[in-house]
């Protein structure tokens, strides 16, 4: 198999053609990827306009890699979301308010009062918050894979990683312990081809997929701009995991559209590799495979939008914090609190309600 392949034209054929997804999946599949960039496209404009504070990330063209992998996981499931998968929190119930809010840093955003912008975790849904250094959220997946094993518990970890990442020791740390313990978690790569400015043929020799097999246990890789795809193959390795066999690293083909964040104009990046990786849109893909279902894609895209409309008037309204409570819930009180339970919307998980 080839490596580093920037524009997908060798790898990225890799496609798991699912047959547990009814037409409902699929069209929910669409909608948090339509939600994800719609969100932060609005966000984009609430940052220029200085509503945002400090930068502003995003995941343009990489919707199918979170919105894909969280659908596959079940209520008791937990995740290590990054700043580039926000239909993870999507697909887990956090609402679009919310999110805005937590861009804006108001009072009810979904760590109220306490973070802004792309550090968002949302605690009842299972959702852990993130911290800028990369890879640690891996060390906490691993962790909480750990903790699930020696409970005897049924279900399984997940984290997002992006391709810089992996040249760091704690990558190495997270899929040693995770493979030596046979951990019930979940590594999703997300290659977007660039770490920064960085391209991949300058960041390692080896592609870092292959790098599972000598902790003893499967790297594989997928079409990252492929949502239905993403979800079987997370799905695969979930079910692994259940079963006590040991920890998989995903390997999510994909490539970053945008800059690493609003300040960066990605002047590194061949034109031409961008337009390569455009005509692969995921939202497109999806769209397009709906329409000849015969799915109004276009009804489906205006009532997003009208969900975002009505959600930013929602967060424009939430009150900025008091600088006064800025010591408040800075230590935990009390007994800690167990992380709760996301919303697993998936149909699988629901087979007494009828398909379509």
């Amino acid at each position: 198999m080839a490596t580093h392949v920037a524009d997908g034209s060798e790898r990225a054929n890799i496609r798991l053609v699912p047959n547990s997804l009814d037409l409902e999946d699929r069209v929910r599949l669409l909608r948090f990827m339509l939600l994800m960039r719609g969100v932060e496209d609005r966000a984009m404009h609430l940052y220029r306009q200085g509503k945002v504070p400090g930068s502003f990330y995003d995941g343009y063209g990489q919707e199918a890699v979170s919105a894909g992998a969280a659908y596959a996981l079940g209520p008791a499931d937990r995740l290590c979301v990054l700043h580039r998968d926000l239909a993870a929190h999507l697909v887990r119930g956090a609402s679009v308010a919310r999110i805005l809010g937590q861009y804006m840093g108001r009072c009810r955003g979904v760590t109220p009062r306490r973070d802004a912008n792309v550090h968002i975790g949302d605690r009842e849904l299972g959702c852990v918050g993130m911290v800028s250094m990369l890879p640690d959220m891996m060390l906490v997946a691993t962790g909480m894979a750990m903790a699930f094993k020696l409970r005897d518990e049924a279900r399984c970890a997940l984290t997002w990683v992006g391709d810089g990442a992996t040249s760091r020791g704690d990558f190495h740390e997270a899929l040693n312990w995770a493979g030596v313990q046979r951990l019930p978690v979940v590594f999703v790569l997300e290659n977007n081809q660039y770490a920064y400015s960085t391209p991949t043929e300058r960041q390692f020799a080896v592609d870092p997929v292959q790098r599972a097999t000598t902790y003893g246990f499967p790297g594989i890789t997928v079409d990252g701009n492929d949502p239905e795809a993403m979800f079987e193959v997370t799905r695969r390795a979930r079910e692994r995991a259940l079963a006590g066999d040991g920890p998989t690293l995903i390997e999510a083909l994909t490539m970053r559209m945008h800059g690493h964040a609003a300040h960066d104009d990605m002047r590194y990046v061949p034109p031409e590799l961008l337009a390569k990786w455009r005509e692969r849109d995921p939202i497109a893909l999806q769209e397009g495979r709906l329409t000849d279902e015969g799915v109004d894609v276009a009804a489906l895209r205006a009532e997003v939008t009208r969900e975002i409309e009505a959600a930013t008037e929602q967060a424009l309204a939430m009150p900025m914090p008091d600088p006064a409570t800025a010591r408040q819930g800075v230590f935990a009180v009390g007994e800690a609190q167990p992380l709760g339970d996301g919303r697993a919307p998936w149909s699988g998980f629901h087979p007494e309600a009828p398909h379509a």
